[in-house]
């Protein structure tokens, strides 16, 4: 079980109290009990051994052992922009790419987003802690507020980016080929856009080319939105874990 701590209550190392939301749950649901060992995160990229020291339903309190260095965050930092989807679609999609290893999620209002305003950033973020302690992420990816597709692409520095589009453009492997081996020390986020429900416009597109982005296809077939979004973001993973692999070895 991993659980996420402030990094302030982190740092006092013994009785650190956790919420009554997470008590509950590794005492009711995981039956853990006085003694046992949990892994505590800091959503900043730190992580911990940490063993109970009491335990009921409502209060549970840990202290910390030690300091651990899980090896399971990519070098280049992965930025899904994903045009606002209905209902409960979005908040599938950020739960997902927190386990995929998206560092962060802009929710962009596009030409043909149905969702104009949102009031579930504290929502998504929650989603994204739980997301992240459940795979064992040491980072708890940000939740951005919604931002403007215009004002979106106006606002980037230093980045890299790819855009998929359902009616085409590169292969992904060619256009990580074309964007990661060069990225140390030019690039610090690969910006990774995906449409919202009906997708992006030919011109949305064309502004995103025109700002530096690579155009790229998920493949024959037109996906929904949100299934696009965590093809996307699991496909980059693997594919820039294996390029850095194979500069590494070489």
């Amino acid at each position: 079980m991993t659980v996420y701590v402030h990094p302030d209550e982190i740092s006092k190392k013994h009785g650190i109290l956790l919420s009554a939301e997470k008590s509950r749950y590794l005492v009711t649901v995981l039956r853990s009990k006085e003694g046992d060992e949990i892994n505590v995160i800091d959503g900043r990229g730190r992580a911990y051994r940490a063993c109970i020291a009491s335990a009921s339903k409502k209060n549970v309190s840990i202290n910390i052992i030690e300091e651990v260095f899980p090896q399971n965050e990519s070098s280049i930092k992965i930025v899904l922009c994903q045009g606002m989807l209905k209902g409960e679609k979005m908040d599938m999609v950020i739960q997902k790419a927190v386990e995929l290893g998206a560092s962060a999620v802009i929710p962009l209002v596009t030409e043909r987003t149905i969702p104009r305003h949102t009031a579930k950033i504290s929502r998504w973020q929650k989603i994204a802690e739980e997301a992240a302690e459940q795979c064992g992420r040491a980072v708890v990816p940000d939740i951005k507020e919604p931002a403007e597709y215009k004002d979106f692409l106006e606002g980037l520095t230093n980045y890299c980016g790819i855009i998929f589009w359902e009616q085409g453009g590169i292969k992904l492997s060619e256009a990580l080929k074309r964007t990661v081996p060069g990225s140390r020390g030019r690039c610090e986020s690969l910006y990774v856009v995906v449409g919202p429900e009906g997708g992006l416009s030919e011109h949305e597109v064309s502004v995103a080319e025109a700002a530096g982005f690579i155009r790229v296809s998920l493949g024959k077939r037109i996906l929904r939105a949100e299934t696009a979004a965590i093809v996307a973001v699991a496909a980059v993973g693997l594919m820039i874990d294996d390029i850095e692999a194979q500069a590494c070895s070489s």
